[in-house]
């Protein structure tokens, strides 16, 4: 699809955009989405490329982008193991104007611009190869300008997907390695499964933002990555509104590819307004930002952005937002969705997933073992929720994992820098890729090293080693427990003497919890518990959770006397509850796998919320 100019008027705000546009923090007035029908073939004896399939492709089967071909929604529907693939797709003249290219107009530059392909991507435009990417869940682009042939009316985006599921070193996720889902594992995500799209910009245009608030001193600190080095006599300049009010602007020359400066928001001063502009949950105010790059005989480059004024911390034993003590009430999210797996059916159901994470009474979502679709971050800016950002993990330790590892989490702490929302890094998950972190001293090094680059990259939020067990340099020790009885559980987590009696001890899974170099005085999480399976008509005949529940009411009594006992507990400084939705045999979610809740979601809410009488 395309924003028309009508469709984006002066004034247009980032912070009210309509969700559809793939990278919300960083709008541009003209994109074409090349979603829809596009040339499919498999490719299991790996000979297209020798064949030269990117010059002449004639590929046998349609698929719909961007679904993974083992979905359902892909119209392929083959969850087989296929480790090679191919996609094909023309787009002309009506495409280019959509994406803003002007014909006659000098300076110009098409980019094509993908949101993920998992995992690894050869991309070639008119038989012409632009380059390739690896790292299933971040996204990448390239300068597609040079390459067209202006003999052709229309033309060509070829791309090759790989994805080995037997390849122990990827980072895969919960993305099964067998041919059928089991335990806690589900169907692969292969090829494109996010955007893809065409964008033009001017010759020297802005490439990345990041917006780093500091609430003490009233300053937001903006980066911005430009194309390439700027002619001599640019400048960059920024204008942050909050709803229609110009709060600060500012302006200076730019001769780097890379700059950073401070914006000091007036507002700071009067204690009050600065409270108003402040970010929460409850209050996710916004400001807006536009930044423009002007160079001298060039248009401008003008893009929108949104930021929000919070900080993520802890302190005395609590996580803070915003300087104050926060309890965290988060669920498990798998982002998973029966008929198109790991990629969202529309850019709607990222919203409802939001909402209602927020309707069910969490105030936060831990989105597990993915990267999720930046549009999903956009609604958890908009509408206020929390997010713990957590990778994909590897289910192998070797030199390709932590290369592979390490260079996509990069990715992610550059990519989703400036959202809000997201208040904590969890770069590992129950020593997944690290299956010996307690005995094995290169694992622990690796652990602690993601952690400590981590900081490095954004010293602004909490980061967690790996969470659920076996810390090694956490800022909040995390704790996977998922007894089913509330009793036990109250117990275990009652105090400060029964933490420290728990911490010492081997732990709920039978794992160490604080490994050497941990600090025991950090603040403590239960981020897994409850698991409580309730299968409804929706499920799979192998229908598992932790503690199963026989109707709607023992659902309910459950799930009050394991909430109401970690509530209890004077130490803990937030829960997250395993999990949103049914994940094809894991029957554990409050709601089914289409959504739909399986009690009154009043009733839900009443508990998880704590606010449920007596």
């Amino acid at each position: 699809m395309s924003i028309s100019a009508e469709a984006v008027p002066n004034g247009y705000s980032a912070s009210r955009q309509d969700g559809t546009y793939p990278r919300p923090q960083l709008v541009r007035r003209h994109w074409r989405e090349l979603a829809g029908e596009w040339g499919f073939a498999f490719d299991d004896a790996n000979l297209g490329e020798a064949a030269r399939w990117y010059a002449q492709p004639r590929f046998d089967r349609t698929i719909q982008v961007p679904f993974p071909f083992e979905s359902e929604a892909s119209g392929i529907h083959d969850p087989g193991f296929h480790p090679t693939i191919w996609y094909s797709r023309r787009f002309g003249a009506d495409d280019l104007t959509a994406a803003g290219l002007i014909a006659g107009t000098p300076a110009q530059r098409l980019q094509l611009r993908f949101g993920a392909v998992d995992y690894r991507a050869r991309v070639w435009v008119d038989g012409t190869f632009v380059g390739e990417h690896e790292g299933g869940q971040t996204p990448f682009s390239f300068d597609i300008t040079d390459v067209l042939d202006p003999a052709l009316a229309d033309h060509t985006v070829v791309v090759r997907a790989e994805d080995d599921p037997l390849d122990a070193a990827q980072p895969r996720g919960k993305q099964d390695w067998r041919l059928e889902p089991h335990s806690i594992w589900y169907h692969r995500t292969s090829g494109i499964w996010q955007p893809v799209w065409l964008e033009a910009t001017p010759d020297t245009a802005v490439a990345l933002l990041h917006w780093t608030p500091d609430i003490t001193t009233g300053t937001v600190r903006v980066r911005v990555d430009l194309s390439r080095r700027p002619p001599a006599g640019s400048t960059l300049g920024y204008a942050l509104s909050f709803e229609g009010r110009l709060v600060a602007d500012a302006s200076h020359t730019v001769s780097e590819a890379t700059s950073t400066t401070t914006i000091t928001l007036p507002a700071h001063t009067n204690g009050q307004a600065w409270e108003e502009l402040l970010w929460t949950p409850e209050n996710p105010r916004l400001l807006d930002a536009t930044v423009t790059l002007s160079a001298p005989g060039a248009a401008p480059d003008v893009v929108q952005s949104y930021l929000g004024l919070r900080s993520s911390a802890v302190a005395g034993g609590r996580f803070l937002l915003n300087d104050r003590p926060y309890y965290l009430r988060s669920v498990l999210q798998q982002g998973y969705w029966p008929a198109s797996h790991l990629a969202a059916p529309s850019p709607a159901a990222l919203r409802r997933d939001v909402e209602l994470i927020k309707e069910l009474g969490f105030n936060a979502t831990r989105v597990h073992q993915k990267i999720e679709d930046p549009r999903f971050l956009y609604w958890a800016d908009r509408l206020g929720l929390l997010v713990w950002g957590e990778a994909p993990g590897a289910f192998a330790f070797s030199a390709a994992a932590v290369a592979r590892t390490t260079i996509e989490w990069m990715a992610v702490l550059e990519r989703d820098h400036s959202h809000p929302s997201i208040v904590t890094w969890v770069p590992i998950n129950e020593s997944w890729g690290v299956p010996q972190i307690a005995h094995d001293p290169a694992q622990a090094a690796f652990s602690r090293s993601l952690a400590q680059l981590t900081r490095a990259l954004d010293p602004s939020r909490p980061v967690i080693s790996n969470d659920g067990w076996e810390h090694v340099d956490s800022d909040i020790v995390t704790v996977h427990d998922y007894d089913a009885d509330g009793r036990t559980l109250g117990a275990r987590y009652r105090d400060e003497t029964a933490i420290d009696r728990l911490l010492a001890s081997a732990g709920p899974a039978g794992r160490r919890l604080l490994l050497p170099g941990q600090d025991p005085a950090a603040p403590v999480m239960l981020t897994e518990f409850g698991g409580i399976s309730f299968a409804t008509e929706h499920t799979e005949p192998d229908a598992w959770g932790y503690s199963t529940a026989s109707s709607a009411d023992d659902f309910l009594d459950r799930l009050a006397d394991l909430v109401d006992a970690v509530d209890k507990s004077t130490v803990l400084a937030g829960f997250c509850y395993t999990q949103l939705t049914d994940t094809l045999q894991e029957t554990n979610g409050l709601l089914d796998a289409d959504r739909a809740a399986k009690a009154p979601i009043e009733r839900l809410r009443a508990i998880i919320s704590g606010t449920r009488p007596g």
